[in-house]
């Protein structure tokens, strides 16, 4: 069973005028279950795990919506407050949906690069464990350090590195990305996406992709790298089917059956 671990569905409408913006013209518009089937049926995936993109629970329930009425949606990550007084309560809430296994704050977007590495969210984790949800970290370089220290302080919290962290590929950016890395690959309970890198690479040409593709199989080792297509914001840069031939190349072929299927199972428990 082949798992695409990242995909995404939104309505403009719902965005207010938010990101995407309109000079994104590739993915400036709606994106729903039936623009993705064909994509998904051409590339030989079975399911998917959809991931929110949007940070309120409204935009969650809505996405836990599309999915209960959907074969091929796996699962959902969703998003809630964190530190809100009443998280327990909001988790258990949306728990009762069984496709929800994860939840995401968007961490990429929030000024502290620290704000994870603080005890208010005790609570909300505690219940995070009790309902078997996944914590993913959409985060850039200057959040891994506080991300180790959280995962550090929760090594019962599985938690997935969301599109490898988003080095800066473009900018040719490795050594210190790499060194970060390492020692969350350290900790047993985190995993990695090899999701969202076709986007970092700007105008370099598909090669430059594959050191770091590399270096997260090496650091993480095939039992912890979950593939994904980040869809639609993969159109930016290429195309669905593009992206999952040059991980299909890149990974090695004894190594596919987990990366492209099987540690999404084990992780996410869909």
């Amino acid at each position: 069973m082949i798992i695409d671990a990242h995909q995404h569905f939104w309505l403009m409408k719902d965005r207010k005028g938010g990101w995407p913006p309109p000079e994104l013209a590739a993915i400036h518009r709606d994106f729903l279950p039936a623009d993705l089937v064909p994509e998904i049926e051409a590339a030989g995936v079975d399911g998917t795990i959809l991931v929110q993109s949007l940070p309120s629970v409204e935009d969650t329930r809505f996405i836990l919506g599309l999915a209960e009425q959907s074969d091929t949606i796996l699962g959902v990550v969703g998003w809630m407050d964190m530190k809100a007084a009443d998280a327990p309560a909001v988790i258990a809430d949306l728990a009762t949906s069984p496709k929800l296994k994860g939840l995401r704050p968007m961490l990429q977007g929030i000024a502290d690069p620290d704000w994870i590495d603080d005890p208010a969210l005790e609570p909300a984790v505690e219940a995070m464990m009790a309902h078997h949800l996944v914590f993913d970290a959409l985060v850039l370089e200057p959040h891994l350090s506080a991300l180790h220290a959280f995962a550090r302080r929760h090594p019962g919290l599985p938690v997935v590195i969301d599109h490898g962290a988003k080095p800066r590929i473009a900018f040719g950016h490795y050594r210190d990305w790499r060194h970060a890395m390492l020692r969350l690959a350290e900790l047993d309970n985190v995993c990695c996406k090899l999701s969202g890198l076709l986007t970092e690479a700007g105008d370099q040409k598909p090669e430059a992709l594959r050191p770091y593709i590399e270096t997260i199989l090496d650091l993480f080792g095939a039992d912890r790298v979950i593939w994904g297509s980040d869809w639609p914001v993969v159109n930016l840069a290429g195309s669905y089917a593009g992206w999952i031939e040059q991980c299909r190349e890149i990974v090695p072929k004894l190594d596919h059956e987990a990366v492209f299927g099987g540690n999404a199972r084990r992780f996410y428990r869909p």
